[in-house]
């Protein structure tokens, strides 16, 4: 996947991954009571990223982003120092 964003300096831009809609025992959860999941893949890099490369599934912090809705798709500007590590 490509990004119609393209960051500077030292930000990223990546996709959320979806939230699950099951417990691990089976249960489905209605969409209220899903936490959003601090769990993205990068889609895009900027020129100063150094620790970080497109494809790497990322934890990062959960207030500390910046969210865009493109084309139907939510994109997620992140930091590199918001980076807590890769999956």
């Amino acid at each position: 996947m490509s990004s119609p964003i393209k960051p500077l300096g030292d930000r990223v831009v990546a996709v959320r991954e979806e939230a699950a809609n099951k417990t691990s025992s089976g249960l489905y959860l209605p969409d209220n009571a899903k936490e959003k999941p601090v769990l993205a893949k990068i889609v895009a890099t900027g020129k100063d990223v150094k620790n970080v490369k497109n494809g790497d599934k990322i934890l990062y912090k959960e207030y500390s982003t910046t969210e865009i809705k493109i084309d139907g798709t939510e994109y997620l500007i992140v930091k590199e120092e918001d980076i807590l590590g890769t999956v």
